[in-house]
This record gives C-alpha cells, structure tokens and sequence, in this order.
C-alpha cells in the first residue's frame, strides 16, 4: 500500500544559478516510503530539484535559494547539519561512481567515517548492505578485490549498497540506470520495489517507461516549472496540463 505520509514538503522554491532562474516556485509535498519519479526534457530543473533535497546545490557556486523544503517538517536550509542531513539521504548518481577500493571498503566506507571501528560490525553492516541489492551471491568470494573489476550494473548496485550502509531514510536517485544494459536496468527496477519498502525513493528518468514501472507518483519539470505532480497512472493516463500530454505523447521534448 502507497504511504500518504509527506517526507518533504516544499513550498515557493526558487533557485538562481546566477542570474539563471532554474526553478520556478516549486511547491509540491512528497510522501515516505514509495517511489517518486520526476521527468521532463533536459534541462527543465528536475536535477537541480533534485539537488535541492540534500543540499548538493550548495556545492555549486553563485547558486541562491529562496522558499523552504521541510524534511520530516523541519526546514533544511534552516539551522540543520548538512553532514547529518547526507547521512539520512543518500545519492546515487548516473554513472556509478565506486571507490578506488575493495568491495568491501567501498561498503565499510561511510560507517567508518561516522565512527564504526569494530570489525565485526563492519562485517555485518556490508553484508546486510550488499544483500540488500541483491549483489552478495555474486561478490562474496572477492570482496577484498578491486571494486572497479565489477560490471558496469554490478558497480551501479554497489553504489546502492554503499548508500544504504549508512543506514538512510530517504535515497536520491539521478538517472541511476541510464549508463546500464537493459538487464542491469531490470535488476535495478526490481530492486527498487523491495527497497521502497523500507525507504523513502526519488528519481530522476528520463525514461518515461522507466517512470511508468518504477514510481507511484510522477512530477513533469518543464523549464523550471513543476507542471503536473499525480500518482503516476493518472499523470500518463489522465493529465490535467496540456504540457504534460505534449510531453508524454512525443509532440515536443
């Protein structure tokens, strides 16, 4: 059953890259423990919205934001810990993006960083974290092998588990799949149905067929505007904005 529950509640957010407004005013709440697909052409915002959510635009220089974006009702561009706030929400990029590392270094990294020592423990956190994604059967007997000798889709699962090793609430996903073989892109969506379970999950497609399998709500950016935000079969099926159909149906983007 769909959580109604609303991780992030943002209201009147306005991004500027410069003197570059990349978002619009963007107000829309997004609910725990389901999957929330955003799409629209390149371009549009729905990276920088993205961003926004844990504070990853913050790394960028000239940016400024206005409006607020609550995160379990507390405002983050308020007096929140940004090094807590990635903790809880994790990212997972478009190109996976391992370690230099072992396997299981890549996967020990984050605990350690927030002070896990004990070997034992370790162990524990990177098994349950690669078992996770499904990863375990394949690279239990070389965990202590270079991470960067896995495939492409394996690398990408692994990326997942070094997300989750932390334990977060919430995980960011930025066209996880689009680098990946259509096999890879399968074990990934199948995945995502076993971890909404227990995670709050949004992500960025531009693989509107991807949206449709994947997500229980859908948000369409057009050029810095969220036009439409429904459950995901009422936004494919049933748009409200012709925007939207324009979009879904190939007449423009």
């Amino acid at each position: 059953m769909e959580s109604t529950e609303a991780k992030f509640a943002v209201e009147d957010l306005v991004l500027h890259y410069g003197q570059f407004k990349a978002l619009n005013g963007i107000n829309v709440s997004l609910p725990a423990r389901s999957v929330t697909a955003l799409i629209g052409p390149s371009g549009c915002g729905k990276s920088t919205f993205l961003r926004t959510l844990n504070r990853m635009n913050d790394l960028i220089d000239g940016v400024k934001i206005d409006g607020s974006v609550r995160y379990d009702g507390q405002d983050i561009y308020g007096d929140y810990d940004v090094i807590e706030l990635r903790k809880r929400i994790g990212m997972v990029f478009q190109k996976p993006n391992p370690f230099p590392m072992s396997i299981f270094d890549n996967v020990a990294y984050g605990p350690r960083v927030h002070g896990t020592k004990d070997k034992r423990k370790l162990e524990e956190i990177v098994e349950r974290s690669i078992q996770g994604v499904a990863l375990w059967d394949e690279v239990k007997d070389r965990l202590h092998k270079p991470a960067m000798g896995l495939s492409g889709g394996q690398q990408q699962r692994l990326c997942i588990a070094r997300c989750l090793s932390v334990e977060p609430d919430v995980i960011l996903m930025d066209e996880p799949t689009s680098a990946l073989d259509p096999i890879s892109t399968s074990r990934i969506e199948n995945l995502l149905e076993e971890l909404k379970k227990r995670y709050t999950i949004i992500i960025v497609t531009h693989n509107m067929q991807q949206a449709g399998r994947v997500s229980d709500q859908t948000g369409f950016f057009l050029t810095g505007d969220l036009v439409e935000f429904a459950p995901t079969k009422d936004l494919f099926f049933n748009p409200k904005d012709k925007r939207t159909e324009n979009y879904i149906s190939g007449r423009f983007g």
